[in-house]
């Protein structure tokens, strides 16, 4: 151990057993953040056995992204309160980070699911589905509610639930089934926001588990009226009874060009009649 403990490593060899580069090694030594344990007369830089554990630390910290500034008084004050705090604190970060990239994945795999059902969809089909039941934002809106006054209804329960990016979640709008009954199929009441991880259920729309009809409709929203009577038939037909909400999202937007070949999914829940 006393053989270790006197021992000198060179620029080169320092910055090989920490698998950096040397040019990193100057750069702290440039800022004073770390600096040889000497320099001999031939202006070469040797480093001691136990500054290993100032640069693992050092390196951990920038790992974490702490500035260098940060870590430089942290080098120079450090207890084991400091250390503590800002431990805490990188933990705190990084469960954000990982809460938003599980966000990120669910998105990409929602749209990747969508991609994988465009490619053998039937537009014509009607179908019954079985859904797990999830949490919804929602954003009342009425006939009269102006489309800016919805984005930025929008964008402030986005900036709420803190998501990072609109595309952090889905969206989609929602119509009462008591709305379809009467003909009214653009009376919508509601946008809403499903979250990927909702912070919070207080205050959040319900979207049951069950039996949900699942329909599309190509093209513009113009067209979503003829659907629904569609809809409405086949219902009938087959002995159901719809309740709740239509559930309306649109599945492609990110791969088209025109609203023409926009389509929009429609989900509404539904029961057998006795």
């Amino acid at each position: 151990m006393l053989k270790e403990e006197n021992m000198l490593f060179t620029i080169g060899q320092f910055a090989a057993l920490h698998e950096i580069n040397k040019k990193t090694l100057m750069w702290y030594d440039e800022i004073g953040l770390l600096k040889p344990a000497c320099i001999k007369e031939n202006g070469y830089r040797y480093y001691s056995y136990q500054q290993s554990a100032a640069l693992e630390t050092i390196l951990m910290l920038r790992e974490l992204n702490v500035s260098l500034d940060e870590i430089k008084h942290f080098m120079e004050y450090r207890t084991i309160d400091s250390f503590d705090y800002l431990l805490k604190e990188k933990i705190a970060e990084l469960s954000r980070t990982i809460s938003h990239l599980k966000s990120v994945q669910k998105v990409l795999s929602n749209h990747q699911h969508n991609i994988e059902m465009l490619r053998s969809l039937d537009i014509s089909a009607i179908s019954l589905v079985q859904k797990q039941g999830c949490y919804l934002v929602s954003v009342d809106i009425s006939a009269n509610t102006s489309f800016e006054k919805e984005v930025g209804q929008v964008i402030a329960e986005t900036k709420k639930y803190q998501l990072h990016r609109l595309h952090d979640a889905s969206y989609g709008s929602m119509i009462p089934v008591e709305n379809l009954l009467q003909g009214k199929y653009d009376e919508y009441t509601a946008l809403y926001i499903e979250m990927p991880h909702p912070i919070s259920k207080k205050g959040l729309h319900f979207k049951p588990a069950g039996t949900y009809l699942r329909a599309f409709c190509k093209g513009s929203w113009e067209k979503l009226s003829d659907r629904y009577q569609e809809i409405l038939a086949y219902v009938e037909k087959q002995g159901l009874s719809l309740y709740g909400y239509a559930y309306e999202t649109g599945i492609n937007e990110l791969v088209i060009n025109s609203i023409d070949e926009y389509i929009t999914q429609i989900e509404i829940p539904v029961e057998w009649n006795n």
